[in-house]
């Protein structure tokens, strides 16, 4: 029988195929934090911490977030892509050691696939998986993610591997990353002008229900 961290996940990344399907690539933040019914346990994908661990999980976080854009006011972390084409996801605050980053630094080693959350606007995000943390910079207090691969081999735990960084899959992460950026502002636009053209006003249909980008 699979352990309890890769039965959780497995569990995890099912129960967001299924809310995809759904709402697409908006998910609103009361379905992840409501989560769903594991042996009697309440999981929740999302939190008020960008790190986020579930209580059922013993020691590795279950995903990673970056907050929506809020027009006037800055992200308190600003994670951006570097030099290697990889995510830099900042810390939690500027203590290496601390238990969440610490969380990180385990999924990392383990290669354990993470689901990462990218804040479209507040109270809606797109989900993307798998999400591996490749590499840990205490001293720019950042760790290194990698996005954009595929979703068959996760259906079971020996499939996940070592996991390492290749041009081609941080290309995929930079392509990925994009998208969002993209996928962001026009959600924000459409919401700005009520889902209609500023120019034309020609109505659109609500971004939630557009096919997502990652499947």
């Amino acid at each position: 029988m699979k352990d309890l961290d890769t039965r959780v996940r497995l569990k995890a990344f099912e129960f967001l195929e299924e809310k995809v399907a759904v709402h697409a690539d908006a998910l609103p933040r009361e379905v992840l934090t409501a989560g769903f019914e594991f042996e009697g346990t309440r999981v929740r994908l999302l939190g008020p911490q960008g790190i986020f661990k579930p209580a059922i999980l013993p020691e590795i976080p279950l995903s990673i977030t970056t907050v929506p854009v809020v027009e006037g006011q800055p992200r308190p972390y600003d994670d951006e892509i570097g030099p290697d084409g990889l995510i830099r996801y900042r810390y939690r605050g500027k203590e290496p050691m601390h238990r969440d980053n610490v969380g990180l630094r385990l999924a990392m080693q383990r290669s354990v696939p993470l689901i990462y959350f990218y804040g479209l606007v507040p109270g809606r995000y797109i989900a993307v998986w798998p999400a591996f943390i490749v590499d840990d910079d205490p001293r720019g207090l950042f760790f290194s993610v990698e996005i954009g691969q595929k979703r068959d081999r996760l259906q079971n735990k020996e499939s996940w591997g070592e996991h390492v960084v290749d041009p081609a899959r941080a290309y995929l992460t930079v392509q990925t990353y994009r998208r969002l950026h993209q996928q962001s502002f026009r959600y924000r636009v459409i919401q700005a002008y009520r889902q209609c053209c500023a120019v034309c006003r020609l109505r659109y249909p609500p971004a939630s229900r557009r096919r997502p980008y990652f499947a």
